[in-house]
């Protein structure tokens, strides 16, 4: 998969796209976590023709985003049969059930019924990190990832969470990333030191092409976390 390029965020000067004209569109942010996990989805699926992205400056944004196309004024979002969908997971599950291309959930029952736990258990594993940040991060956020490495173990069929690539992987991977990055630069510490599957399944995240390339830049994140969230 050859990297494209991005087309440019737009802000509060900028003119709104024609609006629901049949086009397929992801309203996105280059370095929002939630907004990247739609981004990998769609990549994965081979849809970058299917679905155009529509970056928004979320310090600048526009007013006609807010009036005219979501409002909830978030992102991720997407306009798709003349409708708008938010919610970064239920996105990820509407893109996957919905569009061609390679499937995000396996046909296996147990493997489904596993994802849906840890799907479920995707915004208390946030939030207890986010909120370790004011406390003694690595022994509180110690234990999340702890539970990211025993869910590892489950299935031995794969490097992922229910073995071969999946909306798990796609739900957990830009949150993941971000972390390895600012506990490192924050606090030196190793988020995969003692958690061989976690370091594994970081490792081969990292080979997939569809979420190598929306990466952000790893400067901004760890600006943006000093500056918000300690």
């Amino acid at each position: 998969m050859a990297a494209s390029i991005l087309p440019p965020p737009l802000d509060s000067t900028s003119e709104p796209p024609s609006l629901f004209d049949g086009t397929t569109r992801l309203y996105t942010n280059y370095q929002c976590p939630f907004a990247q996990r739609v981004w990998i989805a769609r990549n994965y699926k081979g849809l970058q023709d299917e679905i155009k992205l529509v970056p928004i400056d979320l310090q600048k944004r526009p007013a006609w985003y807010k009036e005219k196309v979501y409002p909830e004024n978030k992102v991720p979002a997407l306009e798709h049969n003349g409708k708008i969908i938010g919610e970064s997971l239920n996105l990820v599950k509407y893109v996957d059930a919905n569009f061609k291309g390679p499937a995000l959930l396996p046909d296996d029952p147990d493997k489904q019924k596993y994802a849906e736990e840890l799907l479920a258990y995707s915004d208390t594993f946030l939030k207890n990190v986010f909120t370790s940040f004011k406390g003694d991060p690595v022994k509180q956020a110690g234990a999340e990832f702890d539970y990211l490495e025993t869910a590892l173990h489950r299935f031995d069929d794969g490097p992922f969470f229910l073995g071969q690539f999946s909306q798990v992987d796609v739900a957990y991977a830009p949150f993941v990333g971000r972390f390895q990055i600012f506990f490192q630069a924050q606090w030196k510490n190793d988020i995969t030191s003692g958690r061989p599957k976690l370091a594994a399944w970081i490792e081969e995240i990292n080979k997939i092409d569809a979420y190598k390339l929306t990466k952000g830049d790893p400067e901004f994140l760890v600006d943006y976390y000093r500056k918000h969230l300690l």
